[in-house]
Parts: C-alpha cells; sequence; structure tokens
C-alpha cells in the first residue's frame, strides 16, 4: 500500500524537519565519524532516534536501514524496509544553509515504493508513490524534456566533471551542485535541472527516496552503468547514480568514459 505508506512518511518528515530545527545549526554538538565517514551532530542522532521510533512502532513488520544506526542483517529477510537519512548534508546543516534535507523511503522487494524528501529551511517537500506520480508541496511535477546535452544543466560535482570521465575529453554541458543527493534528485523530478550524475559509491539511504521522485515524474534514474537500481542490499552502496529526463539521461550514459 504504497500510499498508505506515503501519508506516514510525509507526517514523520514534517516531525524531522521540527526535531532538526531545535538544534542551531553550527551550536549544535558535533563529532566526526571513524574512517573519514563525515561529520555527524546531535541533531542527526536525534531526528533518526524520532523516526526509527516513529516508523517502526507504525510498521513493526518493516526492516531499517540508516546512516545513523548500526546496520545489521535481519533487514534482508523482510519483505519492507524503511531507508532513511535523517539529514541529509549535515555539513549544509553545520554551516547554517537551507540545502539540507531529510530523505525517507519504503522499499518493497528491492523496490522503493514511497518516499519523501523534505527541506524544513525552504518548506519543500517532495513526494512520490509507485504509479502515483511525484509532487513537490502536493503539486504534480514532471521531470526535464531537455534532448541534448549541449542544452542541458547538470547538477555534478568538479571531480565529475573531469575530462577523463566522458568519453569525448569534456561533458558538454553546464553543471551546478546542490550538498545534498536527495536534493539534487528532487531538483531533477522537478524539471529544474535537467541531470544529475555522481559516479563514486552512493549509499542506498541517500538515493532511495529521490530515485522514486524522478522516474515518478518521468524520469530516469540508474546507476552509472544504466543497471536498474535495486534497494536494501546486504552491501548498501550503489554504483554511481545518473538521473535525468529520457533524452538527458541517454545522452549522458552514451557520454560516459567506458572504464
Amino acid at each position: 500500500m504504497p500510499e498508505h505508506d506515503l501519508s506516514l512518511l510525509m507526517d514523520c518528515a514534517r516531525q524531522a524537519g521540527r526535531v532538526a530545527l531545535s538544534f542551531t545549526g553550527a551550536t549544535a554538538v558535533r563529532w566526526d565519524k571513524p574512517k573519514g565517514a563525515g561529520p555527524v551532530t546531535e541533531a542527526d542522532l536525534a531526528v533518526n532516534a524520532m523516526l526509527q521510533e516513529r516508523l517502526l512502532q507504525a510498521r513493526p513488520d518493516y526492516g531499517w536501514l540508516s546512516e545513523e544506526s548500526e546496520d545489521n542483517t535481519a533487514r534482508l529477510g523482510q519483505s519492507h524496509v524503511f531507508i532513511v537519512d535523517p539529514i541529509d548534508g549535515t555539513r549544509s546543516f553545520i554551516e547554517g544553509a537551507d540545502t539540507w534535507s531529510h530523505s525517507l523511503a519504503v522499499a518493497r522487494d528491492g523496490e522503493i515504493v514511497a518516499a519523501v524528501v523534505y527541506l524544513p529551511m525552504l518548506d519543500r517537500l517532495y513526494a512520490a508513490s509507485l504509479g502515483g506520480g511525484a509532487k513537490l508541496n502536493d503539486v504534480p511535477i514532471k521531470a526535464s524534456v531537455t534532448t541534448d546535452l549541449v542544452h542541458a544543466t547538470v547538477l555534478a560535482t568538479k571531480p565529475v566533471m573531469a575530462g577523463v570521465h566522458w568519453a569525448g575529453g569534456e561533458p558538454g554541458f553546464k553543471s551546478a551542485h546542490r550538498p545534498s543527493l536527495a536534493y539534487r534528485l528532487g531538483l531533477v523530478g522537478q524539471g529544474r535541472y535537467d541531470g544529475m550524475v555522481t559516479l563514486r559509491k552512493s549509499w542506498e539511504w541517500d538515493i532511495a527516496a529521490g530515485a522514486l521522485i524522478v522516474t515518478e515524474a518521468g524520469g530516469i534514474c540508474t546507476d552509472k552503468t544504466g543497471a536498474a537500481l535495486r534497494f536494501n542490499n546486504s552491501d548498501p552502496r550503489l554504483n554511481g547514480v545518473l538521473a535525468g529526463g529520457p533524452s538527458v539521461h541517454a545522452a549522458l550514459l552514451g557520454s560516459l568514459a567506458q572504464t
């Protein structure tokens, strides 16, 4: 019941925003995770605790995968799994920027069926359910219909733009950047940007919600080789991500250097 789950995710995402905003960016207690995994704050953990309690109380038979929870193999045997990033863009949160987000999704047998990306500082809530379309603040959204890379603007980091990654030595599109991967995918679903590329291994919790938002908005979202994305894997990392309207996605895939 994707729509049933979507209502739950929307309610919990807004509650997550209230929890996160009760902390104050740079003054929130922070520390660095081991092995260079990036910063975490007391806000990340507070949001995670609230979401885990509320979501699993509502769906006790669902599994759990979150950036801020210790992973275990129990989720692999469950047909439905919550995939959550309590705060995607923690560095932005610490800096007091407004482009961090909460990313919440439900996977059913490896396929995302309900998804929300919420930016509390901007009050933007992207939502999608499988077969139900995608919306931003309850208004339907559609992915870009741009037909070629020459006229495209693609969300990509500076390392992605390096010529070594592209068959022609340069990608041939204009680039822009947002720190939250979930937000980037929301923007592609919204059609504000024509595509998004990340070539490095990507955690499922960064991608799960945004991927459904893109596809339900009429776009395509795959790994960097063009393979379909599957979720709730034993190793919860994806082989990069390509997203965009159908023509731009095809052009991005065709332009990448074969490695």
